[in-house]
């Protein structure tokens, strides 16, 4: 069910509140009026995102946490429901990334990447469903990725976070279900790629600078995205039209999707630069409250290759089609 509040009466928390997709996703819901209590590492970028939600017409509550301390998570939960008296919906957005082959992502910032995407979307889901209960119901939003559902190179820790994310949403979706408490929706957004501080921040250990492969979305896609499932909930929602047509693709010929996948995120993660090894902030936060990461050449690029993903999903549709028919014929 949806929010049982108007989003200007409702509470919401918001964890990676800090840049990107969860600063633009803050500014989106201050402007129609709502509460928003901001989580993240970064207490001086979280308290310039706060302000400017005020000055947009919302309320916002600042509250420096990390998603990996499940009683940090808890405290968070617990000052939401103290300072608004209730909480209406729990948006779980933080994350981080190690760009590198497998075998050469060091094992401490794979678990870390583990512990900050995944542990921590399963610790704000327990501690927001006692108040979403007692709310009278509400809407619960994991921010996953297209890379829930299908996998590029590079990317071993992030694609195994976001595939798990996706899981655990259905299977506490199916718990929710069958033990009569539907008035608590769990919804996962699939965002294909956005510009955002991302990239710059992720851990690397490719030895080039990385950089988003385009299409880039601008982060407004996403938070206008996850408004409109907190005020009409849906198992799954895409941001961003390739995200879609991705997805399609896997769906429809896994195989043939993975090894372009794969060649594409080979050539198109890269940029020309030389970069050392870096840790970026998988553990120590640099966030400073801005929204965009600075691709707007990439952006640009967008309606050509979206035009490119969409003839090629289509060919794929109409390869598969037609090799399943030849072996219905044979």
């Amino acid at each position: 069910m949806p929010l049982t509040r108007s989003l200007d009466d409702a509470a919401i928390v918001l964890t990676g509140a800090s840049s990107g997709i969860g600063t633009a996703t803050a500014y989106a819901l201050a402007r129609r009026g709502a509460a928003v209590v901001l989580a993240a590492r970064s207490e001086q970028a979280l308290e310039r995102v706060a302000a400017r939600c005020r000055e947009l017409g919302g309320r916002a509550l600042a509250v420096p946490t990390d998603v990996t301390d499940p009683a940090a998570v808890q405290r968070l939960a617990a000052h939401a429901a103290d300072e608004f008296g209730h909480i209406d919906a729990w948006i779980n957005n933080a994350a981080v990334s190690a760009v590198g082959l497998f075998d050469e992502i060091p094992v401490r910032e794979f678990r870390r990447v583990l512990e900050v995407n995944l542990l921590g979307v399963a610790y704000g889901m327990k501690a927001a469903l006692p108040y979403l209960d007692a709310a009278g119901g509400g809407v619960l939003v994991n921010n996953a990725s297209v890379l829930a559902e299908v996998a590029m190179p590079y990317q071993s820790a992030y694609n195994a976070t976001k595939h798990g994310i996706r899981g655990l949403s259905d299977t506490v979706r199916q718990e929710l279900r069958v033990t009569g408490r539907t008035h608590v929706s769990v919804c996962t957004v699939l965002p294909a790629t956005i510009d955002t501080p991302f990239f710059r921040h992720a851990a690397n250990h490719t030895g080039h600078e990385l950089v988003p492969p385009a299409p880039v979305y601008p982060p407004e896609i996403v938070a206008e995205t996850i408004v409109r499932v907190l005020r009409r909930p849906r198992r799954e929602a895409y941001a961003g039209g390739v995200a879609r047509l991705l997805g399609a693709q896997w769906r429809l010929a896994p195989a043939l999707a993975e090894r372009g996948l794969g060649w594409y995120g080979r050539r198109f993660q890269f940029g020309p630069a030389h970069r050392p090894d870096s840790t970026g902030n998988v553990f120590t936060p640099d966030a400073t409250g801005d929204r965009e990461g600075g691709w707007p050449g990439r952006r640009r690029r967008l309606l050509r290759l979206t035009a490119a993903f969409g003839l090629a999903a289509a060919g794929t549709a109409v390869g598969t089609a037609m090799a399943r028919r030849a072996r219905m014929e044979a």
